[in-house]
């Protein structure tokens, strides 16, 4: 199997793309792997493995290495001859935040007829925005936390706002720009942290003594395969720098000690949201239990490093996933319409 990674993009989350490129690195042992990398200003790079290192990317060496560029069919280099076709074999979409979830580069890669594992367009639309996140749980019988949606030039003191609250901004993930606002005092102060980031914010009650669980899974031409239920290790939340970490995982965690009813439940949540709208992609779904209720916190549409360490075999499960994506439906134009109008008017 040829699968190339492709990270970096221009995001707030670029260098955990980069942390979580290094670590696939290592878990795809068996398979033929490429890199390329998409830099701040959008050009694409081909990385030789060896140069698969932080400080490669920090120190701009990878403007060294040979550039590409897509056009229908593909990835291709110039060279004396004209262009040359890159083998990516299948595409695995690892670009954190904008450009990687936002939809651009799944109708990039789909544009150019190009096989990738990345939700797709509606999937990455819905996904990317927490708002719409919610809108959708919603419409396939998920429940989520109750939220406020506050937007940048709002009157603040309009919110009624019962403490502790959690601020998000709509569109970013890897917990960056999020706070825990314990008071009054603290509000503006996180709001602002958050507007810098995004023109809309989440303001969720922060729900203490909850449990926390991940799920993550797929379909492939084996059905369903999903990987164990993880919980996280409890802190207050995870911020950018225990995130940055997290992404970083290599080695397959423990199962969250959990009885099979709310095994099953987490699982069916998991379906539910995966559906058949994020079908041709690996994501991972954060949920919290309380109370005896199972609710969505998030949806990751590329969780860190892939969520590999939650699955016993993620590299037969990303070649089988490969044998299963969703094609893109093939339209035969025919001019058949224009064609009748003409003769309609004696002009064929």
């Amino acid at each position: 199997m040829v699968v190339t990674v492709l990270f970096g993009g221009s995001s707030y989350e670029h260098e955990i793309s980069i942390v979580s490129s290094i670590t696939i690195k290592k878990v795809l042992k068996k398979s033929t792997t490429n890199f390329i990398f998409c830099d701040a200003n959008r050009e694409f790079y081909v990385i030789d493995a060896s140069n698969m290192k932080s400080n490669y990317f920090s120190s701009g060496s990878y403007k060294k290495a040979k550039k590409l560029f897509i056009k229908q069919g593909g990835f291709f280099s110039e060279g004396l001859l004209g262009s040359k076709p890159f083998n990516t074999g299948v595409v695995l979409n690892l670009i954190h935040g904008r450009d990687g979830e936002d939809g651009k580069m799944a109708s990039f890669l789909e544009f150019n007829s190009i096989a990738y594992i990345s939700p797709r367009l509606e999937a990455s639309v819905l996904s990317f925005n927490k708002l719409y996140t919610k809108f959708y749980a919603q419409s396939v019988g998920v429940k989520t936390v109750p939220y406020q949606v506050m937007s940048r030039n709002d009157d603040r003191k309009s919110f009624n706002i019962t403490y502790p609250v959690i601020i998000k901004p709509v569109r970013l993930g890897s917990s960056i720009g999020v706070s825990v606002v314990k008071s009054a005092e603290e509000l503006d102060y996180a709001l602002d942290v958050a507007f810098e980031f995004d023109t809309e914010v989440l303001l969720e009650p922060f729900l203490n003594g909850v449990k926390e669980y991940n799920q993550a899974g797929t379909k492939t031409t084996s059905d369903w395969e999903l990987s164990i239920i993880e919980e996280p290790n409890k802190v207050e939340f995870l911020d950018f720098e225990k995130k940055y970490m997290d992404f970083s995982r290599d080695s397959e965690v423990g199962s969250a000690d959990i009885d099979s009813s709310l095994e099953v439940a987490i699982q069916e949540n998991f379906k539910k949201i995966y559906n058949t709208l994020f079908e041709g992609s690996i994501i991972r779904c954060d949920f919290f239990f309380s109370q005896g209720e199972v609710y969505l916190n998030e949806i990751n549409p590329i969780p860190g490093s892939m969520a590999n360490y939650l699955f016993k075999d993620f590299e037969g499960m990303v070649e089988r996933l490969s044998k299963n994506l969703p094609r893109e439906r093939n339209i035969k134009i025919d001019y058949s319409y224009i064609h009748s109008i003409q003769s309609a008017k004696g002009k064929a």
